[in-house]
């Protein structure tokens, strides 16, 4: 006999929801003959139900009222595209506590309460899946807690923001200054009219407190995160950079040694040899490194209508596997490692420093003085010649050195009347030295 559909309640009917209608109506086929189930899209949340819609569906389905949705006790399954936190967060809530299953593509929801509803849907038997929070349609996060989940994770490091990627791509190739760049991606419809979540970091951070948690088994709170935009990276920062054989981006990076860990988003200079370094425009990438698999890469979209929604539907999939199996919920692994920071004399890399300096007899040796000083030793030097008289600009990279000696350097140089101007300082991965 064959068995009833699995109904599922839509909360959003946007880009990414128009999406998942768009999948699960067209992808019948080959969704029952993963699942041995058809999947029905039995009502859908929307705030107006009179606006026009890129994607056709039964105005019967649509709704106004989550209550609908979530009191009802036909529907198995809720599918989250709402974004923000507010209704989402009650939303989620409220269907795990009811014992439906939930799917969700919010990231900024997960970030600050997933431990939270993950706790709740352990409780309840339900699966809580968000594959799609992060990076569109790479599916990292099911690396992890999947692919990856015999070993130790080191590492991860991303470039998970296709805006900034794409801005910083603009400024590299064609010496676009930031605010043109910036324009450039409003037009295209790769920025918000409010571009601060994306420019500023906060987007990278929501997304790399995810990665964190479930690399690492660690709760952390965003406001943990160091976080670091690109809004004052300049088209020079960027040649300079190239000259010395690196590409700037904005990397998300979290790493873990002897139990402690880094977790920071900043623009940061990649070797041209990092897997990362070739990732340009929209895409995303997400580097990880385990101790037994070595190293790996996720690369693809990371963001649009299909990709996300892909994310979305292959989740919804997993659910009813495990529906099927009667295993809804075992999967939750609370985290279970103390969270243990780095303090700065044990978080090292190398580092980036554009100076402006008098043009005077002895400056050069006061100012590799400082960095000897502190035990730091210069692995590139470059001076540039400005037209400005009395001053000299220098660029120059630095060997591994611990984030202390790098602030101690710092204070010195803000002490030097010789030095005029910290222009610009980076992190640099990847690279000899």
């Amino acid at each position: 006999m064959e068995q009833e559909p699995i109904r599922v309640g839509l909360m959003g009917l946007g880009t990414v929801g128009s999406g998942v209608v768009r999948l699960v109506k067209n992808h019948q086929e080959d969704l029952w003959q993963q699942t041995g189930r058809g999947i029905s899209i039995e009502r859908i949340l929307v705030r107006d139900k009179g606006k026009e819609r890129s994607v056709q569906v039964d105005s019967g389905l649509l709704t106004e009222r989550p209550e609908e949705i979530l009191q009802d006790k036909g529907i198995d399954l809720v599918v989250e595209v709402m974004g923000g936190i507010e209704p989402a967060y009650t939303c989620i809530r409220e269907a795990l506590e009811e014992g439906k299953h939930v799917v969700t593509a919010n990231k900024d929801l997960m970030a600050l309460h997933g431990a939270e509803l993950l706790s709740i849907a352990g409780d309840k038997g339900c699966d809580l899946f968000y594959e799609a929070s992060v990076a569109g349609g790479i599916p990292v996060l099911r690396a992890l807690t999947e692919g990856l989940s015999a070993d130790r994770i080191s590492t991860i490091m991303g470039i998970v923001n296709g805006t900034t990627n794409y801005i910083l791509t603009e400024m590299a190739r064609k010496g676009t200054p930031f605010a043109d760049a910036l324009a450039k991606a409003q037009d295209q419809g790769y920025a918000e009219s409010d571009p601060t979540a994306d420019v500023e970091g906060l987007d990278a951070a929501r997304k790399m407190a995810i990665l964190a948690y479930l690399g690492f088994h660690t709760h952390l709170a965003l406001d943990e995160i160091p976080v670091q935009g690109i809004r004052d990276v300049t088209t020079e920062d960027i040649q300079f950079a190239d000259q010395l054989g690196y590409v700037l981006k904005l990397i998300g990076i979290a790493k873990r040694n002897e139990g402690k860990m880094e977790v920071s988003v900043q623009p940061a200079l990649l070797s041209g040899e990092h897997p990362l370094a070739s990732v340009d425009g929209v895409f995303n990438a997400v580097y990880i490194h385990g101790e037994a698999v070595g190293e790996t890469m996720f690369y693809g979209p990371g963001a649009g209508e299909m990709p996300t929604a892909t994310a979305v539907v292959s989740d919804l999939v997993t659910v009813v596997k495990h529906m099927e199996l009667g295993v809804n919920g075992r999967g939750m692994v609370a985290p279970y490692c103390e969270k243990r920071w780095k303090s700065p004399r044990e978080i090292f890399s190398k580092h980036f420093l554009r100076l402006r300096l008098a043009d005077e007899a002895g400056v050069m040796a006061g100012l590799t003085s400082v960095f000897a000083e502190a035990a730091v030793s210069l692995e590139k030097v470059l001076q540039v010649p400005i037209s400005q008289g009395g001053e000299a600009e220098i660029v120059l990279i630095t060997h591994t050195a611990s984030q202390h000696q790098l602030e101690t350097i710092l204070r010195r140089l803000d002490e030097m009347p010789a030095v005029r101007q910290l222009m610009s300082h980076y992190r640099v991965e990847g690279g000899n030295g």
